[in-house]
């Protein structure tokens, strides 16, 4: 197991999509990983599936409680309505923004970018997004690219839920190589 003693955070609220939470939560938890949901609130939060609200997931932790330094890794699915949720969230940001301080690796798929953005640790960084928000991701100083994963130092980024398995992959690796020097921000 890759990622035996190795604890991540995937920070959502409702309206994720419900592959980009359900896939790499099932993928890290079988590598050995401990895994929480950290949310805004306790509870559950619901999932967008196909147009529709889909499966829930309960709630470990709240963001307010949450710490970087309990983790080794942070993911961010993505969905439209949980990022656009999340973004207005300081909390929810400066949880972030501590992963980039530390250098820990932290990956973000589809429009999660947007949580990137607005924690403001997206400025020269090579990045990939779901398209409708490239303008975005440009806009915010990045360099955006159409690949299906994408690494920069620690952050991992792909497109869409057809991107899964290599956003999957890429997440266990940078996990277990643990910090990276050029993640680290001054923010």
């Amino acid at each position: 197991m890759k990622l035996q003693n190795k604890k991540v955070a995937i920070l959502a609220t409702n309206g994720f999509e419900k592959s980009e939470l359900f896939e790499p939560y099932k993928a890290l938890k079988a590598e050995g990983a401990v895994v929480d949901i950290v949310s805004t609130e306790m509870g559950e939060i619901k999932s967008w599936e196909n147009g529709n609200w889909g499966e829930t997931i309960n709630v470990n932790k709240v963001v307010t409680d949450a710490k970087e330094q309990d983790y080794n890794g942070l993911v961010l699915p993505g969905g439209v309505s949980n990022p656009d949720t999340l973004r207005t969230n300081e909390d929810a940001l400066q949880f972030i923004r501590d992963f980039f301080k530390s250098g820990k690796p932290v990956a973000a798929i589809c429009h999660a970018p947007w949580l990137l953005i607005s924690a403001g640790v997206i400025e020269n960084r090579k990045v990939t997004s779901y398209k409708s928000i490239k303008d975005d991701v440009i806009n915010a100083g990045a360099n955006w690219v159409d690949e299906e994963v994408v690494v920069d130092e620690g952050l991992t980024t792909s497109r869409n839920p057809d991107d899964l398995p290599a956003f999957i992959d890429k997440v266990i690796e940078e996990i277990k190589e643990g910090k990276h020097e050029g993640q680290e921000i001054n923010a």
